[in-house]
């Protein structure tokens, strides 16, 4: 098979971008037979996906790239409101073409969507109504064309069929693994090296990106509030618009930090991840905290405890006696969780996924061909 997969959306820093670019660098490892061709539309970082087309052919030179001079105010209704376009008049025939929480161009062949959540169907009142029509528009075509779909847990299954009224029997559920650049650092050293950059004095509370109402910070601080005696930071990272709001030094804002050596440190050396969200499609933070060696107090709703197993504490998340008890509990049994965290994490991974969504590809041509 010739396969096309949209690449566009790694240039955001996202879990889609983290998915899209970690599945194709497995993709490329394992896949010596098929061809691939990796597309993709920016202006401003036209440069960064030609990068990443470059370090996958070095993998596979069965892997190609077409990077077209197209920003986001263009794609969006060119392939999701118009939607006129083949994606075949941009990279040329193909045999099968994957999508992923983007844009859907139309496609004259197979077509396999990765959907990682349906956050804005869900929580619509707090999502502005333009981006909830395109969303709506988007998935509008997934239901439509896409002759299998993918979803990262069973939680996202679910709701797609209950939300989007997709067949049960067209959807795939493929889990996702930590990110490849994920570590654990066990050099004191380093770690101290890091908390001296971002200002962390003593031990902290770690909490990744709660931007968004579902990630239920209001109920983190007041549950950091109740641990006073435990003389502990909360450390918030890439969050830093609130940072003029607070005055308590013991809550430090960073700036957005990249997967890598300074995430990895933070991960290592946090007393736990607090991820108590409300809703998440799969819950990425919990297995690159696993990895780290890094307890967790994670949500006993939606996809946080497929991924999370027995290796977490898991909490009612919108009582802040549970988070706050929650949190108690992980540092209580921190070298339990740890060890736990370092075995459930062995379960996921991306030469896992990779196999796993070939044989989709390879199901849904199948079906394609046979109508």
């Amino acid at each position: 098979m010739k396969i096309g997969i949209d690449i566009s959306q790694i240039i955001y820093n996202t879990g889609v971008s983290f998915y899209t670019r970690n599945l194709i660098r497995a993709l490329a490892k394992i896949d010596k037979k098929n061809q691939y061709l990796l597309f993709g539309g920016s202006l401003r970082q036209k440069e960064s996906l030609e990068k990443f087309g470059q370090e996958i052919r070095k993998i596979n030179k069965n892997f190609n790239a077409k990077i077209v001079t197209l920003p986001p105010v263009f794609s969006e209704p060119l392939f999701n409101r118009f939607h006129f376009l083949p994606i075949e008049k941009l990279i040329g025939p193909v045999d099968l073409f994957h999508t992923s929480d983007w844009t859907e161009p139309r496609v004259k062949t197979t077509k396999v969507t990765t959907v990682h959540d349906l956050t804005f169907l869900k929580n619509g009142k707090e999502v502005d109504s333009r981006v909830l029509k395109v969303h709506q528009r988007r998935l509008g075509w997934v239901k439509k064309e896409s002759d299998l779909v993918i979803a990262v847990s069973q939680t996202t299954k679910k709701d797609i069929v209950k939300i989007l009224g997709i067949e049960a029997n067209r959807i795939r559920v493929i889990y996702e693994a930590a990110p490849t650049k994920v570590a654990r650092v066990k050099d004191e050293k380093k770690i101290a090296r890091v908390k001296r950059e971002y200002g962390i004095k003593g031990d902290y509370l770690l909490v990744i990106s709660p931007w968004q109402p579902r990630k239920n910070f209001r109920r983190i601080l007041q549950a950091f509030r109740e641990l006073e005696e435990l003389n502990l930071n909360l450390v918030v990272v890439g969050y830093t618009e609130m940072r003029p709001w607070f005055k308590d030094q013991r809550i430090i804002f960073t700036d957005y930090v990249p997967e890598g050596e300074k995430m990895n440190a933070l991960f290592s050396g946090a007393s736990c991840l607090v991820y108590p969200s409300l809703y998440e499609g799969f819950g990425l933070p919990i297995l690159e905290a696993f990895t780290c060696g890094c307890p967790v107090v994670t949500a006993n709703v939606s996809s946080m405890p497929e991924v999370a197993g027995q290796a977490a504490i898991l909490v009612n998340p919108r009582s802040v006696k549970a988070i706050t008890q929650g949190i108690r509990e992980a540092i209580e049994k921190r070298d339990q969780l740890i060890k736990a965290g370092l075995k459930r994490v062995k379960q996921f991974s991306w030469q896992k996924t990779a196999e796993e969504t070939l044989k989709v590809y390879e199901e849904a041509f199948q079906k394609h061909q046979t109508g």
